[in-house]
């Protein structure tokens, strides 16, 4: 009785803790689709809650690949290092709501350079770069892209769900029109 006392007391803290760290802060955007801008992208590692960006070698910012989600196969949009991205149904196409404390968890796909991020393999929406508190953050179709510290190698989708906010990212992930988004795995 006094374990699950316990985790029960463990757990809601845990909880408590995530979703301070996932709260909005006001930020300011430069347009639905922001800047353009190409290069390398840059994207924190996400195997630790203390990540900075580092810039990744692939010209490529986006890939797809095929992951486990909710127990089904489903096509998925990845960094180039292959690992899963996600959007947060808080953010709209002007304003990251993930930012400060929240990218610690949810490190954000940014991108430096000219001209538009590109992605491995054709994609039915479009990538774009918007200028928040974050940086020059990845977008695809209106939605910032992030990772989630909580996977640690390709293919893993640990983040779908989280706090009915957090979302794989799929190519049929629905544009955003600058208001907040639906859930649930992308489409």
């Amino acid at each position: 009785m006094l374990l699950r006392r316990s985790l029960v007391i463990f757990m809601s803290l845990f909880m408590a803790m995530l979703l301070g760290a996932c709260g909005s802060s006001t930020t300011t955007g430069s347009g639905a689709y922001g800047s353009s801008s190409t290069g390398a992208a840059t994207t924190a590692p996400t195997t630790a809650p203390t990540i900075a960006p580092t810039s990744s070698s692939s010209s490529a910012v986006i890939q797809t690949a095929t992951a486990t989600v909710k127990g089904q196969s489903e096509m998925i949009l990845t960094n180039a290092q292959g690992m899963t991205l996600y959007y947060f149904t808080a953010d709209t196409a002007t304003k990251a709501a993930c930012t400060a404390g929240c990218i610690k968890i949810w490190p954000p796909l940014l991108f430096t350079g000219s001209g538009a991020p590109t992605s491995s393999t054709s994609l039915s929406g479009k990538l774009t770069v918007q200028t928040d508190a974050n940086g020059s953050q990845c977008e695809y179709n209106g939605h910032p892209l992030y990772n989630y510290s909580g996977d640690t190698a390709p293919g893993q989708t640990n983040g779908e769900g989280l706090f009915g906010k957090w979302f794989v990212a799929t190519p049929n992930l629905a544009v955003q029109n600058g208001g907040s988004s639906g859930g649930g795995y992308g489409y």
